[in-house]
């Protein structure tokens, strides 16, 4: 790398006595962490180098360069602070440019099943937001546990237990908006946990044969191949259950050290906007007969409950054992993110009818914030008195003030300049209002759009339909997501606009470019010739040959898919075995744990891929957490897997 000059100063200096200085130009080295990088990925080119010279395979230019346009994308996404979409696109324009793939292989990424089922698999959860029908998972199995240890069991157990015998990638599109709400009741970064439920997916389905694709593809070649009857529905336990055990407890006992701190667990808790809200509790609410914690309205952060207005009983100091009514009068007071989750929580309302007065339906209106400027002709009048509602077209469900506790109702607060309003509207209001001499600032509140929830049932019964039909073979992943996404669609769980916004082009823009890297390694025979380079030093050990197949299995499936990384590696184990006169079987249980162990990069896996957004990750993080769990696993099932099925 480079050294780079920096100015110390942006203006000359000047001595005592008045005169400007030379200016100091001084020399900044990478820092040491920097130091660190650049070593691993030298000892990285210099290792894929020694090991390609000793291929007994020829590798042609276009194979050079798909190793090394593979390795450089990696390299950048460790080194720079380049978006991963920039860097991929960048690789894969090198490589379609230089021809080493053609125009149909290069953007047949963009056609990947796998690509377009983590896309469609966007509006799905959409769905399920926009309607609340996730509230049985994270009420009934995630619940609301005391710090992050706790908060992983209750994550882990469920997750790898189900994904033993259910399809990973509905698993954890099930769980992904759970988590997230949940990170924020607990207050905890969302990058802590996403991983985590990732990885328990991958521990889970490594631990019976329908576990995973890979697993089943491995086992139909193994009965192709050697006319044997194949693995049974639970012989992987004895190999893949301890590799899970194993990895839940590293996730449980390291958190501290592999898990990274990325996102915030609430944002704008600065924020010195703060709201005072009523809510009230409807008729026949849900939240009737339950005490405040119970109701979980405790654990909305930065959000507090001032008092409870109960008929001509006036609360304070409220106790979360404080049982609520019917008709229970709600002062809150707190930031807007909360006020947002609050509007949200089903059998709660806005204690003004006013919202019932609007013209367009609620499902279609939307919370925004609007700073009141010294021209508005509300200013020194109450919200009432200016009739608010029939000159705006809007609603004002709280009034912000430097943080300054408003009493009374919020019909009779007086407007100053400055106030902030956080009004719910139909979304038409900011464009028409946007040039208003009325307000400063006119600004959308993100994901505010109120939830359906009488459409929960629907959402949830949507959801149990795609794992089922994915589940039991009915139909694939794909067009099981497709199906579940076009009902969400036309049973109004959320609209054709909410589902797409809901995609995060990013994260589809690096799996497409991703996938075409391994495809380049792939049709260029670099993936072979990596290969058989590694075995061609294995001897006439099995031990040695057995750790070589999943190393190699491992290392692949992390730059290609986890079943073209078994596909490539299983007729070179299968040779290999055959020479030393052994039994394939441990070698097949190798491939499968080794491909399916996919823990270092966000595109060697779907399910990493997945919670790559959602827990605002950075390429590198994976290669934390997942280094370790990769070396783990490869010790584990070379040592476990010939004693259960010898040589």
């Amino acid at each position: 790398m480079k050294n780079t000059l920096l100015q110390s100063e942006n203006q000359p200096q000047a001595d005592p006595a008045g005169s400007p200085l030379p200016q100091v130009i001084s020399i900044h080295r990478p820092g040491r962490r920097a130091q660190v990088k650049i070593g691993v990925a030298a000892l990285v080119l210099l290792g894929v180098g020694v090991v390609m010279g000793l291929s007994p395979m020829p590798l042609g230019w276009p194979g050079w360069l798909a190793i090394g346009v593979t390795l450089g994308a990696f390299l950048l996404n460790a080194l720079t602070s380049l978006g991963a979409e920039v860097v991929f696109l960048g690789a894969l324009a090198v490589l379609l440019l230089s021809g080493v793939l053609d125009t149909p292989t290069a953007l047949a990424g963009f056609s990947n099943p796998g690509m377009i089922t983590v896309a469609v698999l966007y509006i799905v959860v959409a769905g399920l937001q926009q309607t609340g029908g996730l509230d049985l998972v994270s009420h009934s199995v995630l619940g609301l546990p005391q710090g992050q240890t706790r908060a992983l069991i209750r994550l882990i157990v469920p997750v790898v237990s189900l994904s033993a015998f259910l399809n990973n990638t509905p698993i954890v599109a099930m769980f992904i908006p759970a988590v997230g709400d949940w990170c924020r009741k607990l207050r905890i970064s969302p990058s802590k946990l996403m991983i985590p439920l990732s990885y328990a997916a991958i521990m889970g389905g490594m631990c019976t044969l329908i576990g995973t694709s890979t697993n089943l593809v491995v086992n139909g070649l193994l009965m192709a191949e050697t006319d044997g009857p194949g693995l049974g529905m639970f012989a992987l336990v004895p190999v893949g259950l301890p590799c899970a055990i194993a990895g839940s407890l590293m996730l449980i006992l390291a958190q501290r050290w592999l898990l990274p701190q990325r996102k915030p667990a609430i944002t704008g808790t600065d924020d010195p906007r703060e709201y005072t809200v009523e809510m009230v509790v409807e008729g026949n609410s849900p939240l009737a007969g339950k005490t405040v914690e119970k109701a979980g309205l405790r654990h909305l952060p930065g959000l507090f409950l001032t008092e409870i207005q109960r008929e001509e009983q006036l609360l304070t100091a409220i106790s979360p054992q404080e049982t609520l009514r019917e008709g229970d009068q709600l002062v809150f007071v707190g930031m807007v993110d909360s006020i947002v989750d609050l509007n949200q929580i089903r059998g709660l309302q806005p204690a003004t009818n006013q919202v019932f007065k609007l013209d367009s339906p609620r499902s279609q209106r939307s919370l925004l914030e609007a700073v009141v400027s010294n021209t508005c002709p509300l200013v020194g009048v109450t919200i009432r008195e200016g009739q608010f509602r029939s000159r705006y077209g809007a609603v004002v469900l709280a009034v912000g003030r430097n943080g300054e506790r408003l009493a009374g109702k919020i019909g009779d607060i007086r407007l100053r300049p400055g106030d902030t309003l956080l009004l719910e509207a139909h979304p038409s209001f900011l464009e028409e209002r946007r040039a208003s001499r009325d307000f400063y600032l006119i600004s959308p509140v993100p994901n505010s759009d109120p939830l359906r929830h009488d459409k929960a049932p629907i959402a949830f019964g949507i959801l149990v339909l795609m794992v089922a039909l994915a589940t039991f073979g009915w139909l694939d992943m794909l067009n099981a997501a497709i199906l579940a996404a076009v009902l969400m669609v036309i049973t109004g769980c959320c609209s054709f606009q909410q589902g797409f916004r809901a995609i995060d082009w990013s994260v589809i823009l690096v799996v497409a470019a991703a996938l075409a890297l391994g495809k380049a390694l792939e049709v260029t025979g670099a993936a072979s010739a990596f290969s058989m380079a590694v075995l061609g030093g294995v001897g006439s050990n099995p031990w040695v040959a057995l750790a070589a197949i999943y190393a190699i299995t491992s290392l692949l499936t992390e730059v290609i898919t986890n079943n073209a990384a078994a596909a490539v590696v299983f007729p070179i184990a299968l040779s290999l075995s055959q020479s030393l006169g052994v039994n394939f079987t441990p070698f097949a249980v190798a491939i499968m744990i080794g491909a399916s162990a996919s823990f270092s990069t966000p595109i060697g896996y779907q399910t990493n891929l997945m919670v790559y957004g959602p827990g605002g990750y950075k390429f590198t993080d994976f290669m934390r957490v997942g280094i370790p769990f990769n070396l783990m696993f490869w010790g584990l099932t070379v040592l476990i897997a010939p004693r259960v099925f010898p040589f």
